[in-house]
C-alpha cells in the first residue's frame, strides 16, 4: 500500500467533508423547521461537495482520515454556531 500523501488532496478532502457536514447539519435543521425549500437546497449541496471527497478516498485509502476529521470539524462548527444562533 502506497502511503504518499498529496496535502493539497488532503486538505480539500478535510475540507470538504467539514463544508459537507456543515451541509449536512443545515438540512437536518431545515427538515426540523419544516422548511421544504432549504432542506432540498441542503440536501443538493451535500451531495454535491461529497463527491470529491468520495472520489479522493477511494483512490487512495488513507484520504478517509481526513475524511474522518473533516466531517467531525464540520459537524461540531456548525452545531456551535447554530446554537449562538439560537440564543
Amino acid at each position: 500500500m502506497d502511503l504518499a500523501i498529496d496535502p493539497l488532496v488532503a486538505a480539500g478532502v478535510l475540507a470538504c467533508t467539514a463544508v459537507t457536514d456543515a451541509a449536512y447539519v443545515l438540512f437536518t435543521a431545515a427538515i426540523l423547521a419544516r422548511r421544504r425549500i432549504w432542506a432540498a437546497n441542503w440536501s443538493g449541496i451535500w451531495y454535491l461537495l461529497s463527491a470529491f471527497a468520495v472520489i479522493s478516498y477511494t483512490q487512495h485509502a488513507v484520504y478517509v482520515l481526513f475524511a474522518a476529521a473533516g466531517s467531525w470539524l464540520g459537524a461540531f462548527a456548525t452545531v456551535t454556531w447554530l446554537r449562538r444562533e439560537s440564543q
